[in-house]
């Protein structure tokens, strides 16, 4: 792995992206992105996540995190990443409305297979790309990157309109999933 991507600070904020592998498009469930925001808020409760932002798109998710406690950043990471994936490969098993429960089931094995780090199943990719926030530029560039991208897409016209972001809580709108630390 290269230098440019690892965690070098653990004081500073970093922007990360989960990949599912071959850019499955997992996330158009709710079962599995309420799986995911269960995860992050077990971690802001109990493991010192910092979560500054969020967007949770059809196949990837972008994060602005921190840390406030004894956890590494790059073991928060991992925790997430495990355990959202044991826990939607669970849910796409059990799934009795799940259309796609072989296929998915088919392609995360075949992922699984082919990476020694891993015995049955692949969820997410390896990579994090997680890129320190050193500058305020850098910070406003990611935060405005997360929160646009779902206008980018076309799924909404403006990024507060999104419910799976923390644009919401940027804007200052009630209905928001998840607590996060505003950056200023």
């Amino acid at each position: 792995m290269s230098r440019k991507y690892k965690i070098w600070d653990q004081e500073k904020l970093y922007f990360v992206t989960f990949t599912v592998i071959e850019w499955i498009d997992v996330f158009t469930r709710q079962e599995y992105r309420d799986i995911f925001l269960n995860s992050l808020r077990y971690c802001q409760q109990n493991k010192g996540l910092d979560l500054c932002a969020f967007c949770i798109m059809s196949n990837h998710i972008h994060l602005i995190i921190g840390r406030n406690g004894e956890s590494r950043i790059e073991d928060l990471i991992r925790d997430i990443k495990k355990y959202t994936s044991n826990k939607i490969i669970e849910a796409i098993k059990k799934s009795s409305s799940e259309s796609r429960r072989t296929f998915l089931l088919e392609r995360f094995g075949k992922a699984g297979r082919k990476n020694v780090n891993n015995t049955n199943f692949q969820f997410w990719q390896q990579h994090n790309q997680p890129i320190e926030l050193n500058t305020n530029d850098k910070v406003i560039r990611c935060l405005n990157y997360i929160h646009q991208n779902p206008v980018k897409s076309g799924i909404v016209c403006l990024a507060e309109e999104y419910l799976y972001s923390s644009a919401k809580n940027y804007a200052g709108l009630p209905e928001k999933l998840i607590d996060v630390i505003l950056i200023d």
